[in-house]
């Protein structure tokens, strides 16, 4: 199972790192974060490495649906009434920002770089579709809602956010990874303050930043309470409709739709990892449905970090590890979470005002019921007496018959039916 992305790009290969390293910065984690926060540091003068435990961007990354947008579903209007309109805007301005870097980045690499409008549909719910219209307005954008006539089925029509993007993001990080400091097959297997053991020798550091997906130490900042995972899966179809814009459902069960070259991309089916969902059958069942004609090309799936509210967590891992950074919980939308990261931690790193971090911030206070729900499902798991168990905080695994892997539904591990790690935050097999 390799996504349409993996079997089209080929990306440079980097040694691994053996014996004592030193550096200023260590970045552990080579998908896009962490090489967009490489490329900016590299830029800056300023001295790090990464170190990757396998190859680049065979991870979450090689995995997306590759949308770059500012338009995270239904959640200005959200964003204005809980986070109030500063702050809102600053989200705003902080993605958009990230979507004008990818274009001018882009300028230099082939990879299939297009300017595209992005809409959030809904089936039957026109009314939140007027919400955040109103949220657009003072947030001055496009107001306008939309009927999305590409789209096979009828909608209670879609706002739309123009100039966005799509591209090819393996043909782009290998363009921006050439050049970097980075290993691969070195894998951090602990981490201690100023010192980072690897399977093959240690590196030193004086900061460090987690660009790992799901942050990996258990000790510090509560993210095995503040995260979960979500996985969702997507098809690539031959001989079915081209779509000029990018769509998403505004329904957590609902689809998003894009295309690439000649092939339309579809996904959705998704599930809290460790739970039971539609998966791939889910989709094929509506491209028989709509574009009965239509050949699956490629499929594969996704995982995603989800936030307790609708900003990542970008910043000082922890209020005891200040000179530890993090970039984890973007939602659905990881190209442009990533490029915010970079921007920010580059900042963060030199010890520049930035004015987008205390949006962002890890350590930011959030008492909600998602957290329950986190919380009582790590417990529940924890005390389930069944096997096999995850190593990460020993929840209990469930089979998932799609992918035939082992998943954890607390913090979303997933393990090979041979019991190989797949998925962090596990860093080890599963335990039989």
């Amino acid at each position: 199972m390799e996504s349409v992305w993996q079997k089209t790009a080929r990306m440079p290969e980097f040694g691994s790192l053996e014996g004592e390293a030193d550096t200023d910065v260590l970045i552990i984690g080579g998908g896009i974060t962490g090489i967009l926060c490489a490329h900016f540091l590299q830029e800056r003068g300023i001295n790090y490495m990464l170190a990757e435990g396998k190859e680049i961007c065979r991870g979450v990354t090689g995995n997306t649906t590759a949308k770059i947008t500012a338009q995270h579903g239904l959640i200005y209007a959200k964003l204005l009434k809980e986070a109030g309109a500063e702050r809102t805007k600053l989200y705003l301005e902080a993605n958009q920002k990230a979507v004008r870097k990818y274009a001018e980045l882009a300028e230099k690499i082939s990879c299939d770089f297009e300017e595209k409008s992005a809409y959030v549909y809904s089936i039957n719910d026109r009314k939140k579709l007027e919400k955040e219209a109103e949220a657009y307005r003072v947030l001055g954008l496009d107001d306008t809602i939309t009927e999305p006539a590409e789209l096979p089925f009828s909608t209670a029509g879609a706002v739309r956010m123009e100039r966005q993007a799509q591209f090819h993001p393996l043909k782009f990080l290998a363009g921006i990874a050439a050049g970097l400091n980075i290993y691969e097959h070195t894998f951090v297997t602990q981490l201690m303050p100023g010192r980072a053991l690897t399977d093959k020798g240690s590196i030193t550091y004086r900061k460090v930043i987690f660009a790992t997906h799901y942050p990996i130490d258990n000790k510090h900042g509560g993210y095995f309470i503040k995260l979960y995972q979500h996985r969702s899966y997507v098809t690539a179809w031959e001989q079915a409709a081209h779509m000029d814009g990018m769509y998403v459902d505004e329904a957590k069960k609902g689809m998003s739709f894009r295309s690439f070259g000649d092939l339309l991309l579809v996904g959705g089916g998704g599930h809290r990892t460790g739970k039971r969902g539609g998966n791939w059958q889910e989709l094929r069942e509506f491209m028989q449905r709509y574009y009965p004609e239509a050949v699956e090309k490629y499929h594969w799936a996704a995982q995603d970090c989800m936030p307790l509210d609708h900003a990542p967590y970008i910043g000082v891992y922890s209020p005891s590890m200040q000179e530890c950074y993090v970039a984890s919980g973007f939602r659905k939308w990881g190209m442009t979470s990533a490029m915010v990261s970079a921007m920010l931690l580059a900042d963060l790193i030199q010890e520049k005002e930035n004015p987008y971090a205390r949006v962002f911030c890890p350590a930011r206070t959030i008492f909600t019921g998602q957290m329950l729900c986190n919380l009582s499902e790590s417990v529940w798991n924890m005390i389930t007496p069944t096997v096999p168990r995850c190593p990460h905080l020993g929840c209990a695994l469930k089979w998932n018959p799609a992918e035939r892997s082992w998943d954890c539904p607390c913090h979303g591990s997933r393990f090979a039916e041979n019991g190989k790690v797949l998925d962090n935050p596990a860093n080890g097999d599963k335990r039989f």
